[in-house]
């Protein structure tokens, strides 16, 4: 990784920026369902300079029952475009600093056609440590022209992991805790099995992260966690989480260990552990 290819940024790299008319700052924080405040209210509260709020639960498929999924590329250039978005900007996202939802809006981004997508390096939690400025309320926003084309092999369906069962072309690398990976814990989404598609590994997300400074491990440690959790960086992979979104963190550090191909399992566990879903497996990988 280079500081040309590598898709973090530095808040010493945003705040340089700021001022920039064609770099465009978005919090895509994310909680789980019923979490309050609500991660507008946080963003109402606090946030970036700058920085228009990008709500995953809104930039999605409202006719889909399974929570955010992709929505259409004109859905996607709509919404974008009313958050003051063209196609010729650097876009850069942070999150609160939980790592939750930023690399998905990056991943969205990049699949839908926008390679001049960056990620803060920390996110607001590392921003304000560092007694950097942030502002309240909501900024005024003129509307942006943005064209969007989804390339399908940035996501995959429930029938193409279904077909992988047999095949294992693909390997599969689950983002949620070890508990609910395992089955031992109920599903927080009421409703759900629990446990794990079968064949599947497991990396929770956060051990991704440095948890003193909020920001990604170094790529050596990176590379040894995906090992360590059985990975072959060589073979193509995807990954999955709950519901879509905490598995684009692991997405990410692959992509920074120069891993292409990979893709996101976008129904993740919200879609495969439905009662009448495919099969399950549980307890360790």
């Amino acid at each position: 990784m280079t500081a040309h290819t590598d898709p973090l940024v530095s808040t010493e790299w945003l705040a340089a920026r700021l001022g920039d008319p064609k770099v465009k700052v978005i919090d895509a924080s994310f909680k789980m369902p019923g979490v309050l405040p609500l991660p507008a209210e946080d963003y109402l509260a606090a946030h970036i300079p700058g920085a228009v709020f990008f709500d995953v639960e809104a930039v999605s498929d409202h006719a889909n029952p399974l929570p955010h999924m992709y929505p259409s590329a004109e859905q996607f250039a709509r919404d974008v475009e009313a958050l003051g978005i063209s196609s010729g900007d650097t876009v850069v996202a942070y999150d609160a600093g939980g790592w939750v939802a930023a690399p998905r809006a990056w991943w969205m981004f990049l699949s839908f056609g926008h390679a001049d997508i960056r990620i803060l390096d920390g996110g607001l939690k590392k921003w304000t440590a560092e007694g950097r400025p942030t502002e309240a309320g909501k900024p005024t926003i003129r509307p942006g022209s943005f064209s969007a084309k989804l390339d399908p092999s940035f996501i995959r369906s429930r029938d193409q992991l279904v077909a992988n069962l047999d095949s294992a072309a693909e390997q599969v690398i689950d983002a949620r805790g070890a508990p609910r990976f395992e089955g031992s814990v109920a599903e927080p989404r009421p409703g759900l099995r629990a446990g794990h598609i079968p064949g599947s590994r497991n990396l929770p997300y956060n051990e991704l992260i440095d948890p003193a400074t909020g920001t990604m491990k170094p790529l050596d440690e990176l590379r040894q966690a995906f090992e360590q959790a059985g990975l072959d960086l060589g073979r193509p992979v995807v990954t999955t989480c709950g519901s879509g979104v905490s598995a684009a963190v692991l997405t990410l550090a692959l992509y920074r260990l120069s891993v292409r191909g990979s893709a996101l399992y976008d129904g993740s566990w919200s879609e495969w552990g439905l009662q009448d879903g495919p099969p399950i497996a549980t307890g360790a990988a």
